[in-house]
Parts: structure tokens; sequence; C-alpha cells
């Protein structure tokens, strides 16, 4: 009897709770302005720990009407294969492997590798 009152009611797809007595919470506009002129309103909670910089539409870094632009932090510079590589051999090790290589490469003990 109770599976006749679900059908047609689209189950999981309409919530059946209501929205009444439900508050939301209490929230903040928060403006930044882009270098480049845009304005940025975020809403944010009034709980919220506000940023002092937004990416701005443009990729720019919008800045807090109240806030200073904090100190870059330090980038460590991107890791190559080729500074891996010196880690693990001295390019006098790499040469002899590369002086063994073409050797074998010449002599047709070894095939190229497409």
């Amino acid at each position: 009897m109770s599976d006749r009152n679900l059908r047609g009611s689209r189950l999981g797809s309409a919530s059946l709770e209501s929205e009444s007595g439900v508050e939301p919470a209490e929230r903040q506009r928060v403006t930044y302005h882009c270098p480049h002129g845009h304005v940025v309103v975020v809403p944010m909670s009034a709980e919220a720990d506000v940023p002092p910089v937004w990416e701005c539409r443009c990729g720019a870094e919008a800045l807090r009407d109240d806030a200073e632009m904090p100190e870059k932090k330090a980038v460590r510079p991107v890791r190559t294969h080729w500074d891996m590589l010196l880690e693990r051999r001295t390019i006098a090790e790499l040469e002899v492997l590369l002086d063994e290589r073409l050797r074998l490469l010449r002599s047709g003990q070894v095939r190229r590798s497409a």
C-alpha cells in the first residue's frame, strides 16, 4: 500500500523538504579591485577568513579594498630531467656512456628505436 504513495512523486529528483524556517548563513560582500580596472564583488560567510587577494576574471590578482599586497612566497626553481641526471652522474660519466652507446649503435649490435 505504501508503494502507491511514492509512485509518480519523482522521488530522488525533487526534495520533499521545505525551506520554511531555514535562515541562510550571515554573509558579507567583499570587494576586490583588479589592476586592469575590474571590480570583483565576492559574497562570503561572515565567519570566513577573507583573503587579501582574489583572482579576477581576466586572470590578474585583484586586491581587497582594505588590504596590502602580501609578499610573494619564494618559489623553488623547477627541476628538469637534466638537473636530476646531473645529481646522479657527472659530465665525464655521461660522456663515457654516450661514447659506449654510439659505438654499439654504429657497430649494429643495438638497433635504433623509432
